[in-house]
């Protein structure tokens, strides 16, 4: 399907946000000047149509009228003269054509660019965001390890002093019982020689 200056009027394009990108506006703008610009040509090409076909009709008419040729020096040149239009018309009925493959070509390209620089940034924010989590998920399992290193060290420790406290508690329990030993074997002694000596040794 050709492509018309309404086509480019009513072309819609998806917003992309959180994107850096051309402005909206100077892009719409763009595109205005490119369908009038268009619009001008196409008007300008119907014209020449059209005189072109006037004149190829106006050219036929003589022909069919006059069944011989006059062979006249003025009559041939005049055709002669009249033939250098019309390769000026089809010459100018080509550049407005080739303006409007420039124009649009343009416009395309825009586009394209555009298009493009809004992937390449969509995938450097994808990437980012990737090395991103990578950095704090590495960092979070770094952080897990010196903790459970850390609480490794002090569970060692605890149990060790534990072991401690424990072997102070058994030797302390056997000193003490030694020395309660002792006392009482030393009150038995005591006892037992106060009940052989006399009274009279004691002072009474």
């Amino acid at each position: 399907m050709a492509l018309t200056p309404d086509d480019v009027v009513t072309k819609q394009f998806q917003h992309v946000r959180f994107k850096e990108g051309f402005d909206p506006d100077e892009v719409d703008d763009f595109l205005d000047e490119i369908v009038v610009e268009w619009r001008k040509t196409i008007a300008e090409n119907d014209e020449l149509k059209t005189k072109l076909a006037a004149y190829e009709s106006g050219e036929a008419a003589p022909a069919a009228a006059e069944p011989a040729p006059v062979v006249e020096a003025p009559a041939v040149a005049e055709p002669v003269a009249e033939e250098a239009p019309v390769a000026s018309t089809s010459t100018s009925d080509l550049e407005p054509a080739a303006q409007s493959a420039g124009i649009i070509e343009l416009a395309q390209r825009l586009h394209d660019e555009h298009v493009a620089e809004g992937r390449a940034q969509r995938d450097q924010l994808v990437s980012d965001a990737q090395a991103q989590a990578a950095s704090i998920v590495a960092e979070a399992e770094q952080k897990g390890r010196e903790e459970r290193a850390r609480l490794e060290k002090e569970r060692v420790s605890l149990e060790g002093r534990i072991t401690e406290l424990r072997n102070f508690e058994r030797d302390y329990r056997s000193q003490l019982r030694s020395y309660i030993e002792g006392q009482l074997r030393d009150l038995d002694t005591t006892a037992t020689s106060s009940g052989t000596t006399p009274v009279s040794a004691i002072g009474l």
